[in-house]
């Protein structure tokens, strides 16, 4: 399957009803990531406690953005101690990465052009989302690729030869 998603059809048919249902691993790489709420059975429910809910079940969670949430996303991050207590749940800072991007499980993927916010991934009311295109994709070769990709970013492989040190908060490495 490899199916183009525009605007809120990226919520409604990845992230509302494929985020929730992950078993092993969800990846998510985006450049910025606000207050997001996600209907889980009826109930809208931030972003960050439906990953705490994942970890609880034993899902790994990683999360690489570009720059720092605002405070209602802290707020919130406070309130999820799976988050905060277990290793499951990795993240990192990198001001480079623009990419927006995830995977879940090894089985599905989404990339395009929408941040993990309400706006950009389409959860806002029509009048006020942006205009967002990508795709959702299930190919193995594919998602490989995507997730070699992700993997040599959260390991810092890119910070080796970086030339945007000086802007970066919380270098993943930090001796090179």
């Amino acid at each position: 399957m490899h199916e183009l998603l525009l605007n809120r059809d990226i919520y409604t048919e990845f992230l509302q009803p494929q985020l929730p249902q992950a078993k092993r691993f969800v990846w998510i790489v985006t450049a910025d990531i606000k207050d997001l709420h996600i209907d889980v059975n009826g109930s809208y429910q931030p972003l960050l406690v439906v990953l705490d809910d994942l970890v609880r079940k034993g899902v790994s969670v990683r999360l690489i953005h570009a720059k720092e949430p605002g405070p209602r996303f802290r707020e919130d991050f406070d309130q999820c101690q799976a988050l905060i207590q277990s290793e499951a749940f990795e993240r990192i800072l990198c001001p480079r990465v623009h990419t927006k991007a995830v995977v879940i499980d090894g089985s599905l993927a989404f990339v395009g052009s929408a941040n993990l916010t309400g706006a950009g991934i389409g959860a806002k009311h029509a009048d006020k989302r942006n205009f967002e295109a990508g795709f959702q994709f299930d190919t193995p070769k594919d998602i490989q690729s995507l997730m070699h990709w992700i993997d040599e970013l959260y390991l810092g492989e890119y910070c080796k030869s970086c030339r945007r040190r000086e802007y970066c908060p919380d270098p993943i490495i930090d001796h090179l």
